[in-house]
């Protein structure tokens, strides 16, 4: 390359529009703590535009005694760069958000700082996918063995303990009566299985997501959820969801209500969150495919938290942190969105507990469609 080819490179690379394409979210605080400049990424972050940040105190995004807060005062007091690799800011409108914090001085002898941003969760998200989908795989397959080999057995084992009982004593009549009690209680646990039997492709079709959320909302609060506080707030740009409307209410009625069994009656709060999100993609197994998933839908409660016992393994089938629970429900939500090629993961503490579902747009599924034919 010549040196008139460098320069007019130069030239192209305007700094304002690198700052523009990067998709961390970036700051610069002057030296009064106010905002001084943010770009596109960290205005989706904070879901704030620029013209509401700009000359703002940084007060307005994080609180005083946040620790992004404290990194910008030991920056300027050290002059140099400061890094910090598991954060959780509790964003005002987004709620909390775990990410890497780097902080940097913009210049030498400047108070002003740059801060970059760089969130952990969607690493995860696209790590802990497959071991999701994977599981529910499993409990599709285990749910049509079991319907098969052992539901019919079942029949006959129920129907000879009734054959017994009409020749039996008033003891016995206790052992066959057990006999079928227990019978039926295994195969309403298999009933409860099918729901993760594979019937075939699923057909998706453009839905409308806040229809569904509106439709889980009025379930919950005409039953399990009634008397606690549900917030809906909804981006209204938000494009139709590529999926399947049934099942999609299911699996939300499920996070709805494991959120209503964590709250306090007393002033138990719901949240039902829609937004658009760029710049999250994943890889379809089995192709070189890349697929956007830019609608985010969440469930957010203030109640007690879920376990750090249970970690990563909360999606599994089985496992539960309730003592009656059968540790299905959540199994079944990843399995719904891992049918609808989406992630879903979550967040928690006391106090904020919040699942993200991550899902593809219709549109973008027609235009995939239309590329392949």
């Amino acid at each position: 390359m010549n040196a008139s080819s460098k320069t007019s490179l130069v030239n192209r690379c305007d700094p304002a529009a690198v700052l523009n394409a990067l998709p961390a979210p970036v700051m610069v605080i002057d030296e009064c703590d106010r905002i001084a400049l943010v770009n596109p990424a960290a205005e989706q972050f904070f879901d704030r535009g620029a013209s509401t940040l700009l000359g703002r105190p940084l007060s307005v995004l994080l609180p005083a005694d946040s620790t992004v807060t404290a990194l910008v005062r030991q920056v300027r007091g050290e002059a140099r760069s400061i890094s910090e690799s598991a954060v959780t800011i509790d964003t005002l409108r987004a709620g909390p958000r775990h990410v890497a914090v780097e902080v940097a001085p913009l210049s030498e002898g400047d108070a002003s700082v740059v801060i970059s941003l760089h969130e952990r969760a969607i690493a995860r998200k696209l790590d802990r996918q497959f071991g999701h989908r994977n599981a529910a795989r499993s409990l599709s397959a285990m749910a049509a063995l079991l319907a098969h080999e052992v539901k019919n057995p079942l029949s006959g084992i129920r129907g000879a303990a009734q054959l017994l009982e009409q020749n039996a004593g008033e003891e016995d009549r206790a052992m066959t009566r057990l006999i079928c009690e227990e019978t039926d209680r295994i195969v309403a646990l298999l009933d409860r299985m099918n729901l993760f039997a594979d019937d075939g492709p699923m057909v998706r079709r453009a839905v409308n997501i806040h229809e569904v959320l509106d439709r889980v909302a009025a379930i919950a609060s005409a039953g399990f959820a009634q008397g606690l506080q549900i917030v809906k707030n909804y981006d209204p740009s938000l494009p139709p969801v590529d999926g399947h409307r049934d099942l999609l209410v299911q699996a939300l009625l499920n996070l709805v209500k494991n959120a209503a069994e964590v709250v306090l009656p007393s002033h138990g709060r719901i949240e039902l969150r829609t937004r658009y999100r760029q710049g999250v993609r994943l890889a379809v197994p089995g192709g070189g495919a890349r697929v956007d998933l830019p609608l985010e839908i969440s469930v957010s409660d203030n109640g007690r938290g879920v376990s750090k016992d249970l970690g990563s393994r909360l999606f599994e089938p089985f496992v539960s942190s309730k003592s009656d629970g059968r540790g299905l429900g959540l199994s079944l939500v990843a399995k719904v969105v891992g049918d609808h090629g989406g992630v879903v993961e979550y967040d928690s503490e006391p106090g904020a507990t919040v699942f993200r579902l991550m899902l593809p747009a219709a549109q973008q599924a027609a235009q995939r469609e239309d590329q392949e034919t």
